[in-house]
C-alpha cells in the first residue's frame, strides 16, 4: 500500500520510538510453517499474496497481536476481486509496531525499516508485507481495529478493516502526488452497499482529490449524489 507523501501531513513523530530489526536482523531463519529463501512459490502472483497474507495473518493471532489486513488483500476478503495489488498490508498500533516486528522475525521472515516513518516492511514467499502504523497521515487506532470484521482470507479467518475503514484509508490517501483512481474504483464498485459514504465523505474534508472521486463514483452510479443537508448553504451560494 502506498500512502501519499505531502505537504498537507500534520507534523508528528518519526516512527514508533526505538523500532529496530527483529531478531535475526532481517535474515530469513528456517523453522518449521514458515517461508524459506528458494521454496517454490505459488504459480500465481494472486495466490502467493494469499499465501503470504495467511502466514503473516497466522503468527500475529499466534501471539494474540492486535491487527487487521488492510488493502486489496482486505477488499477480496469482502468480496471485491481476486486481482491484489503488488502486497499485503496490515494495520497495528503505532506502540504495537516492534513487538510485530519481533513476532514476524521469529516467524522467519526478513523484515526491515524502510524510510519511511509509517510503517514497516517484511518478506513472506517472496511477497511483500506492509505493516502500517499510519493510515492517510493518522495514527492507526485502537476504535479502528476494535471496528475490524472477522473474515475468512482463503482458508484462515483474521481480522479485517470494516469496508468503509477501508475505503477511507485508500480515498483519503489521495492527493496531487498519488491519485491512481483506477486502483480504488474497482474496489468501491464491489464493495459499495457495504460502505457508509457520507461517513467517508465527512472524513475526508473538503480535500480535492477525495471530492474529484466521490464525483466520478457519482457519474459512474457507483454511489448516489451528494446532498447538502444546510440548505441555508446552498440559498447563499445561489444568491452569491
Amino acid at each position: 500500500m502506498t500512502r501519499n507523501g505531502g505537504d498537507a501531513a500534520p507534523a508528528r513523530q518519526a516512527g514508533p520510538p526505538g523500532l529496530r530489526l527483529a531478531a535475526g536482523g532481517g535474515r530469513q531463519v528456517p523453522r518449521h510453517g514458515s517461508h524459506e529463501q528458494g521454496e517454490p512459490l505459488p504459480r500465481d502472483r494472486n495466490q502467493a499474496i494469499l499465501e503470504a497474507a495467511k502466514q503473516v495473518g497466522t503468527l500475529l493471532k499466534r501471539k494474540g497481536h492486535s491487527f487487521a489486513l488492510a488493502g486489496s488483500v482486505a477488499a477480496y476478503a469482502h468480496g471485491g476481486s481476486e486481482n491484489l495489488q503488488h502486497d499485503a498490508d496490515f494495520c497495528v498500533r503505532p506502540e504495537d509496531a516492534e513487538a510485530v516486528a519481533a513476532t514476524l522475525g521469529e516467524g522467519g521472515l526478513a523484515v526491515h525499516t524502510p524510510p519511511e516513518d509509517w510503517l514497516i516492511k517484511a518478506k513472506c514467499f517472496g511477497q511483500d508485507i506492509d505493516i502500517i502504523f499510519e493510515l492517510a497521515h493518522q495514527p492507526v487506532s485502537a476504535a479502528m481495529l476494535d471496528r475490524a470484521e472477522e473474515l475468512p482470507v482463503d482458508s484462515v479467518r483474521m481480522p479485517v478493516l470494516c469496508p468503509t475503514d477501508l475505503l477511507w484509508s485508500l480515498v483519503a490517501a489521495f492527493s496531487e502526488h498519488h491519485c491512481d483512481f483506477g486502483a480504488v474504483l474497482p474496489i468501491a464498485r464491489a464493495l459499495r452497499e457495504k460502505v457508509d459514504w457520507e461517513r467517508v465523505r465527512r472524513a475526508c474534508g473538503d480535500e480535492p482529490m477525495p471530492a474529484a472521486f466521490f464525483f466520478l463514483l457519482e457519474r459512474l452510479n457507483v454511489i448516489a449524489p451528494h446532498t447538502d443537508p444546510d440548505p441555508h448553504r446552498e440559498q447563499s451560494k445561489e444568491q452569491s
